[in-house]
């Protein structure tokens, strides 16, 4: 490392991004926007912030790696001018591969010190891909392809999601991938990986051989260039790419800075995946915009049980000023016992990705003493939209106030479910509309935009909430999620926070079970703390004496092992529906089987195939004589139900 950092603008270097003072209501965020925006925030590039980072905070540590959930063992730790010099080589090195500002740079990396190497060094070079390695090959493909990736960054091994060889598949289907960077695990001997393919080598060999003191392509990165594209849904369906400018990101940043008041005496615990937004750009960018140290808890992340089994021991020995995650991860957390470990050094925690369960909420300030601050973040809004700041505590489901010179407005539902103009007055329902600078620059493909908008350019953010007096935001769900129950719409927040009042109730989430003759029927999953019993019988009774609206109640609870989430973290509805939509054809099948005495060894199997298709497998052979007259019974059983049934032969 020559220590040296040439400046590639003709600007000086600038100065990190420090909050002006501390936001504690609208009226400081009004403040705020007195500067014109052009004045306030001045960055044009991801790129220039760690520039100004590292040049501000040099030796001070960025970035902590924890080899282990052991709180005993020595971390790696990357100062703020070792990151900066790394993202210089990183990026001169895409930069000899021959990417370029419009050429796409895919990742496929677990939890890993390089992965911002990637991410940042990615972006100075061109546009960076992160993509979840949880994809099947297929839509993995077809994203890369449809962002025209040239190089894949990729783990070097298969012990996380099996990286390295998913990536080695991938290389012959993606028509513009020229090179694949093999990054190694960071306790493998040096040559271990041996001879490489042809077009794959090791991402630190060649990274080492270039400069670390400036970017050799010479790059001005102007705020409306493309830093990244990100992928939106696709774990049913394909996914979709957000496009996310420098601009938008910076914004996201700075804003961030400001309303949650970071600076560099802060230290955090980053355990979100860091393809999605809520790694990448809140927990990430904005902190070490501020020269907050960043922890990252293993490879694995927050998925590491024994990261987890010891959080509040990790949190006595690094010292985090903050707590951020998911509220599955909270609800996790409630069940690890401090045995004593000194937590004092937190004075903020916050969350966001789904609506805080109250009871939740009250659990964790009761246990831990932390009230727990919720905020906005869609991969349409680089990742944030709105912040609930320190010293604000609001009930849960507040998400705080809006962004400054960002615009929002709440308004009505049309027929369709969809944005209509009709604007709704504080303390009533509709759907969240946003105008910012971090909006997103639209998605990939065109076609994708639609629905992302409304017809006078608001973004259409799918999230029902409602503005209270002190014009912070509440959120009550997402429009996709409410259950239409004989074209009355029913909040499955309701049903949940009834339901989640219960001592043994660990996560619950409602959905709408298919019903041939209301469309939908609420119903209600739920997983128990570890340790408790209640029975389905019991939950249901405890749910309907706190569900006031009749239609509401829900119809059934089903006590489930564990319940399905997403990779970030986020409870997986789709599969609820899927089992809720299995659950109603089996009793149908019971029914028709009963009817006509079919013996419980050639009752049919019945497979869900998603949430909108059940398959019904009838055993020809084991059901003999009655197999005719039970397909015709099936039949006319199902095909009312409002969703697609398939009857086979098994």
């Amino acid at each position: 490392m020559t220590g040296k950092h040439e400046n590639n603008y003709s600007t000086p270097v600038g100065a990190p991004f420090r909050p002006a003072f501390p936001v504690r209501s609208l009226a400081d965020i009004r403040k705020l926007e007195e500067t014109p925006l052009a004045q306030a925030l001045t960055v044009r590039s991801t790129y220039e912030i760690f520039r100004n980072a590292g040049h501000a905070f040099g030796d001070k540590t960025a970035l902590t790696f924890l080899r282990t959930g052991n709180p005993a063992d020595e971390p790696i730790r990357w100062s703020y001018a070792e990151l900066l010099a790394r993202l210089h080589q990183t990026a001169n090195m895409l930069h000899t591969l021959g990417v370029g500002p419009q050429d796409a740079v895919a990742v496929l990396l677990p939890g890993c010190l390089e992965y911002h190497l990637a991410l940042w060094g990615g972006e100075a070079a061109g546009i960076v891909q992160p993509l979840n390695p949880l994809l099947t090959d297929e839509k993995l493909v077809a994203l890369m392809t449809a962002a025209r990736a040239k190089v894949l960054i990729a783990y070097g091994s298969d012990s996380e999601s099996g990286m390295w060889s998913k990536a080695m598949r991938l290389r012959g289907q993606v028509p513009t991938l020229t090179t694949v960077l093999r990054v190694a695990p960071h306790d493998e001997a040096p040559g271990a990986a041996g001879q490489l393919p042809e077009g794959v080598a090791e991402f630190d060999v060649l990274r080492a051989a270039q400069p670390d003191d400036r970017l050799v392509s010479g790059r001005d990165i102007a705020p409306s260039d493309i830093a990244a594209y990100f992928h939106t849904g696709g774990t049913t369906g394909a996914p979709k790419l957000a496009r996310h400018s420098h601009g938008a990101q910076v914004f996201t940043a700075w804003a961030s800075v400001q309303v949650a008041g970071m600076n560099d005496q802060g230290i955090s615990i980053n355990g979100y995946p860091l393809f999605h937004v809520a790694g990448v750009l809140p927990a990430s960018l904005s902190s070490l915009s501020a020269g907050v140290e960043g922890i990252i808890p293993t490879t694995s992340l927050l998925r590491n049980k024994e990261v987890l089994a010891n959080y509040w021991k990790l949190v006595a020995r690094y010292r985090p000023t903050s707590l951020s995650a998911v509220p599955t991860v909270l609800a996790a957390l409630a069940n690890v016992p401090l045995d004593g470990a000194d937590i004092s050094s937190i004075t903020y925690c916050r969350t966001g990705a789904a609506v805080l369960a109250p009871e939740l909420a009250a659990r964790f300030e009761r246990l831990f003493g932390l009230h727990v601050h919720e905020s906005l973040g869609m991969t349409e809004m680089a990742g944030i939209s709105t912040i609930t700041p320190p010293g604000v505590n609001g009930p849960a489901g507040c998400v705080g106030f809006r962004l400054p010179y960002m615009q929002m407005r709440v308004v009505a539902l049309d027929e369709n479910g969809n944005a209509s103009d009709r604007e709704m007055p504080p303390g009533e329902q509709g759907m969240v509309l946003f105008k910012s600078p971090n909006v997103f620059s639209g998605f990939v493909d065109p076609a994708d935009n639609a629905k992302a908008f409304t017809a006078d350019g608001w973004l259409a953010t799918g999230d029902l909430g409602w503005i209270d007096s002190e014009e912070r935001l509440n959120l009550t769900g997402r429009s996709k999620d409410l259950i239409i129950r004989s074209g009355h719409n029913i909040d499955p927040k309701t049903i949940e926070d009834a339901l989640g009042a219960h001592p043994a109730v660990q996560l619950c989430a409602a959905v709408g079970a298919p019903d041939a003759y209301a469309g939908e029927l609420p119903v209600i999953f739920a997983t128990l703390v570890p340790g408790a019993s209640a029975t389905e019988e019991e939950l249901l009774a405890f749910t309907a004496a706190r569900v006031d609206e009749a239609p509401a109640r829900p119809k059934w609870v089903s006590v489930i092992e564990t319940m399905p989430m997403t990779n970030v973290g986020k409870i997986y509805k789709p599969e609820l529906r899927a089992m809720a939509a299995q659950r109603v054809v089996a009793a149908a099948v019971a029914e028709a089987c009963a009817a006509l005495g079919v013996p419980e060894a050639a009752r049919p199997a019945v497979k869900a195939e998603g949430e909108s298709l059940v398959r019904v497998l009838v055993d020809e052979a084991a059901a003999g004589a009655l197999a005719a007259p039970l397909r015709e019974r099936l039949q006319a059983a199902l095909e009312p139900l409002p969703f697609k049934t398939r009857i086979a032969s098994q």
